[in-house]
């Protein structure tokens, strides 16, 4: 018995062995090079939670012991390339030589594992950057009287608290404009203790850059702290018209840190264009045109020429296409953005900065996809042409794997009676 143990473990041992072992150097080559390659972390989420991960388009999360059941979800094609990693290469090696006994075929462990890779100081995701804290991160001074919060560059999710916009704000010596309500009570009341460790200035104004959950669940602490709340037209008719399935939909998925938010109209709306003068601060809030959805406005500081875009610009993530997008018109009101010229950019998602930066993550975006849906179109082709169409060039893009496919489907949709 002893002597079929002994073979028994050799075999396994030489099984595992035979695995193709890579280095952080490798891994990054083929990152680089192979937008098709599959990384896959089998830690538990919430180690991930706690220590980060991979920040690559090609990462995505199995757990060790749901590899099995889990991996025909990313891929059904046995050729397609694997690379399997963990923290320490304890549970890698075990988990890739696992997919190569169910077959596939081109598998190979990163050896020096995350925190290898972490401590060499290479891109990390990490869920939460300030975990003691319901803000994704506290705000930062972008230009002098400017701060912003950036939110976390992916969906909504209890982890982020709604947090996954950008909350910006800008402080006078006649108190606080706030462009973003935040996406709860919660949010709202936690900015509000970051703004008060900045100035004592009241918060006078509220803008509400579109109707969406994340920019105003968290009005009506606002209202109570006696600030007035502004938005365009069109969110206002939002609303009115879906402000209940807006908040359940935002309860369902915050749940108990949705505790005390409502959702509440604007005090004031307008049309085109709202200037505002606040301790000789120069500042218009605009609606310059459909983006993202009808009601998206934006924020120009025509002196600083800084403009806080609202969701009408991207940056480091993937922008998603609702059901009220229009691509032709977020393309117009794009050369409208790049005719005010500004030096800095403040995007709906992702960090401050500058036109060239959005223009890529956004207009160029919608260009390449209306380009090839209209050429499926033309071709008379169907809705899996549109699924086909190659966006590998955007792997790297946070929200890929969750948008790239859902958002051919909807612009094929939405192109295909106009």
């Amino acid at each position: 018995m002893r002597y079929i143990l002994i073979i028994i473990a050799t075999f396994s041992l030489s099984s595992v062995s035979a695995l193709v072992n890579i280095n952080t150097e490798e891994l990054k080559k083929i990152l680089d090079t192979d937008p098709n390659v599959l990384l896959i972390d089998v830690r538990a989420p919430f180690e991930i939670n706690h220590t980060g991960t991979i920040d690559r388009g090609q990462n995505v999360n199995i757990l060790r012991g749901w590899i099995e059941t889990q991996i025909g979800d990313y891929t059904k094609n046995k050729n397609t390339p694997i690379i399997v990693y963990c923290g320490l290469n304890i549970r890698s090696p075990l988990a890739a030589q696992t997919l190569m006994d169910m077959g596939y075929t081109n598998v190979k462990n990163y050896a020096d594992g995350f925190f290898t890779w972490k401590k060499q100081q290479n891109p990390v995701w990490i869920s939460d950057f300030e975990p003691d804290n319901i803000l994704y991160r506290k705000p930062e001074l972008v230009i002098k009287n400017v701060y912003t919060a950036v939110g976390a560059a992916q969906p909504a999710t209890y982890q982020n608290s709604n947090h996954n916009n950008n909350l910006s704000f800008i402080v006078s010596d006649d108190g606080v404009l706030l462009f973003n309500a935040g996406g709860s009570y919660l949010v709202a009341q936690a900015l509000h203790a970051e703004i008060k460790k900045i100035t004592k200035q009241p918060i006078r104004y509220v803008v509400l850059e579109n109707s969406q959950s994340h920019a105003i669940a968290g009005a009506n602490y606002w209202k109570q702290q006696g600030a007035e709340i502004i938005a365009h037209i069109e969110a206002d008719k939002e609303i009115v018209e879906r402000g209940d399935e807006i908040f359940m939909r935002a309860f369902a998925l915050q749940k108990d840190k949705f505790i005390g938010s409502k959702i509440v109209r604007p005090d004031r709306v307008f049309d085109k264009k709202l200037s505002l003068n606040m301790g000789g601060i120069e500042i218009e809030i605009l609606h310059i045109g459909a983006s993202h959805s009808p009601d998206d406005i934006q924020l120009w500081l025509p002196e600083e020429k800084l403009l806080i875009s609202g969701d009408s610009a991207f940056n480091e993530r993937m922008l998603p296409i609702f059901r009220n997008t229009n691509i032709a018109e977020w393309i117009k009101t794009w050369d409208k953005i790049e005719a005010l010229s500004p030096k800095i950019i403040i995007p709906g998602h992702g960090h401050p900065t500058d036109l060239a930066t959005v223009t890529k993550f956004t207009k160029d975006y919608l260009v390449y996809m209306h380009d090839k849906i209209t050429k499926i179109l033309d071709n008379d082709g169907e809705l899996t042409d549109a699924y086909n169409i190659d966006q590998s060039a955007y792997r790297d893009w946070r929200t890929y794997r969750e948008l790239h496919r859902q958002n051919a489907a909807r612009i094929f949709r939405k192109m295909e009676f106009q």
